[in-house]
């Protein structure tokens, strides 16, 4: 029961239940055509505007992908990995000794000890180790050591 701006009672003094419907201006089918059809262009232009941008943006990306793809090819490819690739050096450096034991070049004794022990735990020739890298961390470790007296 839709009164206007009223309050429906229903039997006796007690209120069941109060029903406010605001006055509307109701719109003839002609205007809801007109907005609907004027939402459709807009939608229609937008994914045309799309189309046209992804074509250009192809259009230009395959010289752009040449030239990415050879700065790529020309780049070292040890500059993507965060580990050390290559071989050990005649004479241990610093950093070398650093890397072989994965701490800092300017780390404590008591650090360079731990790091040293969980390395030869890992590659301790007794336990399937490689001898050579048991000699390199020892090496490593000594060098540290060595460093970190003076």
């Amino acid at each position: 029961m839709a009164n206007a701006g009223r309050v429906t009672v229903d039997g006796g003094d007690m209120m069941r239940y109060a029903e406010y419907s605001p006055k509307t201006n109701p719109r003839s089918d002609t205007d809801t055509d007109r907005r609907l059809a004027r939402t459709l262009i807009a939608v229609g232009l937008g994914v045309a505007a799309a189309g046209f941008a992804g074509r250009y943006a192809f259009q230009l990306w395959k010289p752009l992908g040449q030239v990415f793809s050879e700065t790529v090819r020309k780049m070292p490819s040890s500059a993507f990995s965060a580990y050390y690739k290559g071989g050990f050096e005649q004479k241990m450096s610093k950093r070398e000794a650093s890397l072989v034991l994965g701490i800092g070049p300017v780390s404590t004794k008591a650090k360079v000890r731990d790091a040293h022990r969980n390395m030869m735990v890992l590659n301790h020739p007794d336990k399937g180790g490689s001898p050579y890298l048991a000699a390199k961390i020892n090496e490593a470790k000594d060098l540290l050591d060595k460093e970190n007296r003076r």
